[in-house]
């Protein structure tokens, strides 16, 4: 028997159950697309030392971009059902491209009834977007969607009936049809598509899409240009944080590491 577990009195430990081994400051659900294998690392980099993260797969069609995106939001109930008796304080929903396809009224209401059927508050990555650009202030966006044309678009329209005004788009240098090939992209395409956008005009830069790495480009750009730089995931970790109440878990914003700092020394290689 270890140390600790020994230090405690076998007739106590009936009265753990408010104690955590870990997350003693929160157990955060993610939902992740289910071929995704960026929100993982990045927000295990991104969430302060206290955060637990327990992880399922959305699920959707295997040949149809547009509707395995529509698909992860309606199939939501199923994949939380994959927590059991898990006892979550916040739900992340890390895909930002179905938000855009089925709009921002139909996203609220889905995961409202989520969060009333499972009992505890969820919120998507581009709600955390939401959050993030209206706590730094900012209205006239640089957006970078590393999306197909169809989503490009459609991220455009979200943000615009949100009442921003998108200065300049740009995406990566690749075909993206079928949305995992997003999945291939590294930081060296992203830095060197990002040259493409005009970003000088804008409050914020804003990288949107979680299956796109952008923890080192967050670093690059923001330290590069001046201006706050914000993604998808970036949001996701620091909303989900927030919510649970852990904003003193936050360490203040350094140079190169905007919302908050102490992640940059984290990211994974």
């Amino acid at each position: 028997m270890s140390d600790v577990v020994a230090a405690v009195p076998p007739a106590d430990l009936a009265g753990t159950n408010g104690v955590r081994e870990y997350g003693n400051g929160a157990v955060l659900g993610v939902a992740v697309p289910q071929a995704n294998p960026v929100v993982e690392p990045e927000l295990a980099a991104l969430l302060p030392a206290g955060f637990s993260m327990l992880v399922t797969r959305l699920q959707g069609s295997r040949t149809d971009s547009r509707q395995r995106l529509i698909d992860y939001l309606g199939n939501l109930p199923s994949s939380l059902e994959s927590y059991d008796s898990a006892r979550l304080d916040v739900l992340g929903y890390a895909c930002t491209g179905s938000s855009y396809l089925v709009g921002a009224d139909e996203e609220r209401r889905a995961l409202d009834a989520a969060s009333a059927r499972f009992g505890y508050p969820i919120i998507s990555s581009a709600q955390a977007l939401c959050r993030a650009l209206d706590h730094i202030g900012a209205k006239r966006v640089a957006l970078f969607a590393p999306y197909p044309p169809f989503l490009v678009e459609a991220s455009k329209r979200y943000w615009e009936a949100g009442g921003l005004d998108i200065v300049d788009c740009a995406s990566v240098a690749l075909d993206t049809r079928d949305t995992r090939d997003i999945y291939g992209i590294t930081t060296p395409l992203v830095m060197s598509s990002f040259s493409q956008l005009r970003w000088q005009e804008a409050d914020a830069i804003m990288f949107t899409g979680t299956g796109m790495p952008t923890l080192r480009a967050l670093v690059e750009v923001s330290s590069m240009t001046g201006k706050p730089v914000l993604s998808s995931n970036l949001c996701l970790a620091w909303a989900m944080v927030r919510e649970a109440g852990g904003q003193a878990y936050l360490a203040p914003e350094r140079t190169g590491e905007p919302l908050y700092g102490g992640w940059a020394g984290r990211i994974p290689v």
